[in-house]
């Protein structure tokens, strides 16, 4: 009876087994059915709504003015600002001397010369006193005389030396500092401009700028030593420089800036203001920018509760302690309420609206 016993309740054992295995595998396909039916069932709510085509964004989200403090939106409102276009550009302090030396061999050519000159007068006298007195009976012989003439033509060979070594100098400066420095250089008088450089009270300076941007006296050239973020120091065109800069591409020019802080060799940033009017437009501040797609976007507030993303220009960037951002002349205007604290949220809340209907398909 026991054994009997036994094998009956390891059938019967055995059936609730299997008869709990069929019950999870027919329900399983119900179950995850009523719980898919049930989350389809709880309805999302999503900000964004279609976009107008007369506001040129690119979405447009609805937000309650009641969830805008809750979410903590704030606004800042565009003024109108002028710009006027500059050109950056690089620099090098320039040493100076092999000007100073071509300077001093010129110079000293010079004085040769004079000294030359001076001993080329004396011969000649003394050559027509000879050719008097050799005239006059032969009071002196004709070969004093032919010495008097061999002496006068060594001076002029001399002084045709002298001066054919002095224009070889300035040429040469020309050739390396350009006409102006050369004259400044070669001048004997005292030049104001030259004696500063000289003095090491200003600094000589070339600049190098693109082949489309020509400067003057009349244009602004700021520069600022590299590493330096707050020294500015204004410097005057001087000349174009003949020489190009091994290190960047374009025209070069020379200008003069109060020494300073500057030393030869030094690098330097330049900003060069471009000869026009001034330009009218907005500046974007950068808190008001969020970055998508490798793109500047900015929400604009419309009414009290409407939103549309605009893609902003990045061409120009103005730092300035009043407000820093980017300058636009498009797209934007004065007085337009820009969201400058929670556009990331309202991005992120219309990039959660997309994904859901990229699912959905």
């Amino acid at each position: 009876m026991n054994r009997k016993a036994t094998i009956i309740i390891g059938l019967q054992a055995a059936l609730i087994v299997i008869l709990f295995w069929f019950l999870i595998f027919y329900g399983k396909d119900e179950y995850e059915a009523a719980t898919t039916n049930g989350e389809e069932e709880v309805e999302t709510k999503t900000l964004v709504v279609d976009n107008h085509v007369n506001e040129k964004g690119v979405a447009t989200l609805i937000l309650p003015v009641a969830s805008q403090q809750q979410s903590g939106i704030q606004t800042i409102k565009l003024h109108a600002t002028q710009y006027q276009a500059v050109t950056a550009s690089f620099g090098t302090v320039e040493a100076m001397s092999s000007l100073i030396e071509m300077r001093t061999r010129y110079l000293a050519a010079l004085a040769e010369g004079n000294v030359t000159r001076s001993t080329m007068t004396s011969a000649e006298q003394n050559l027509q006193r000879l050719q008097l007195l050799n005239q006059d009976d032969k009071n002196v012989s004709d070969r004093a005389v032919l010495e008097a003439q061999a002496i006068l033509n060594g001076e002029k060979a001399k002084l045709s030396t002298s001066a054919t070594l002095a224009n070889g100098i300035r040429d040469n400066m020309r050739q390396q500092w350009g006409a102006t420095l050369a004259n400044w250089a070669t001048q004997t008088t005292s030049n104001p401009e030259f004696e500063s450089l000289l003095q090491s009270q200003d600094v000589l300076l070339k600049i190098s700028l693109p082949f489309d941007v020509t400067p003057s006296k009349n244009t602004t050239l700021q520069i600022v030593p590299m590493g330096s973020q707050t020294q500015v120091i204004k410097a005057q065109f001087i000349s174009d420089a003949p020489q190009a800069d091994s290190t960047l591409q374009g025209k070069t020019y020379f200008y003069r800036a109060p020494a300073g802080s500057l030393r030869a060799g030094m690098r330097v940033t330049t900003r060069l203001s471009t000869e026009g009017k001034a330009s009218s437009g907005v500046i974007v501040p950068h808190e008001a920018v969020v970055w998508y797609a490798n793109q500047a976007w900015v929400y604009q507030k419309i009414g009290a509760d409407k939103f549309v993303r605009r893609r902003i220009s990045t061409e120009v960037e103005i730092e300035s302690e009043a407000i820093s951002g980017w300058y636009n002349t498009s797209g934007l205007a004065v007085n337009n309420e820009l969201v400058n604290s929670g556009a990331q949220l309202l991005l992120s809340e219309e990039l959660k609206y997309q994904i859901k209907n990229e699912n959905e398909d």
